[in-house]
């Protein structure tokens, strides 16, 4: 049994903890760890594991202005944050979120132009010549000529709307964090198209629209974005001076795929031609008619038209 004269003898380092806490003073510009301990859209308590509590006021919470406090913070969690004032007012220690979080976000947006992420972002605001957004809670421009690959009129479309953007510019110095949207279009039409042409296979034949014509040959557009060039000796049988002998700007033409090498297709007319009007044997071909309204009939063919001759 525990007596006066047994019971062990409490020294100062067993208070050690709860001395230097009661010591501990803090000062502006201090980062500070903590233990969130209640959460408001009014305040955010946070425990300082000291005798003093901070508090977090809804302007410091995130440099976001969709950032709600009650979907963002959980009782519990733990909080970094900077000492903005020694006390508030009410013995409290008045502490910034949205300074803390600063560092921390460029260098994670430094990253991710760096190595070339793809971010998640919702258009705040439109702006003259763009739009806002924020990501990492760091306020973002998207220039109007980086929001699609398409030019864009009216870039109040876009508010409220969810976009994939990657970082072109990344300046803290200057406070400047300009994304793109256009690029990360521009790699998945990229991906696309490059999907489509390693689908094509060597001898399909296809139909397709000439879209441009050069002294070498002619480019036929085959459907999906894909174009491929005719040159001009797959044109024709015949030699030609120029492709514009036998194609014009917009014609409907018939086209075989010869290959595919390094996203380039080349194509031929006269090979789909051929496979695609195969020789007939002499016993399948129809006898030649004559009809009188051929206007390639001459006099005499019209006189020996109507006569039958005996074997």
């Amino acid at each position: 049994m525990e007596t006066e004269e047994n019971k062990p003898v409490e020294s100062m380092a067993d208070f050690e903890d709860e001395i230097n806490a009661s010591l501990m003073r803090f000062h502006e510009g201090d980062v500070v760890h903590g233990t969130i301990i209640s959460v408001e859209e009014e305040e955010v308590l946070v425990d300082l594991h000291t005798y003093s509590q901070g508090v977090i006021m809804p302007e410091e919470y995130s440099d976001d202005p969709s950032f709600h406090a009650m979907d963002e913070l959980r009782t519990g969690d733990p909080i970094t944050a900077v000492v903005l004032d020694s006390d508030d007012g009410q013995g409290r220690v008045l502490l910034s979120r949205r300074e803390a979080v600063r560092d921390d976000a460029w260098e994670k947006l430094k990253d991710a132009m760096e190595n070339h992420i793809v971010l998640k972002v919702k258009v705040h605001a439109s702006v003259n010549g763009g739009v806002i957004t924020y990501v990492e809670g760091q306020r973002a421009f998207i220039p109007a000529s980086q929001l699609a690959l398409d030019y864009v009129e009216d870039v109040d479309e876009f508010v409220g709307k969810t976009l994939q953007v990657v970082v072109i510019t990344c300046d803290r110095e200057h406070d400047k964090l300009v994304l793109s949207a256009r690029e990360v279009e521009r790699e998945l039409a990229a991906a696309a198209h490059d999907k489509k042409i390693n689908a094509l296979q060597k001898g399909y034949i296809t139909e397709g629209e000439v879209v441009r014509i050069e002294h070498y040959g002619c480019f036929v557009d085959i459907g999906d974005n894909l174009t491929g060039l005719v040159h001009i000796s797959e044109i024709s049988d015949k030699f030609l001076k120029s492709p514009k002998e036998v194609v014009k700007y917009g014609d409907r033409v018939k086209v075989k795929i010869l290959s595919v090498e390094d996203g380039k297709i080349r194509l031929s007319m006269k090979q789909a031609m051929e496979d695609d009007a195969p020789e007939l044997e002499d016993e399948d071909r129809e006898p030649l008619e004559y009809h009188d309204e051929d206007v390639s009939v001459s006099p005499l063919a019209g006189m020996l038209a109507g006569i039958k001759l005996d074997d």
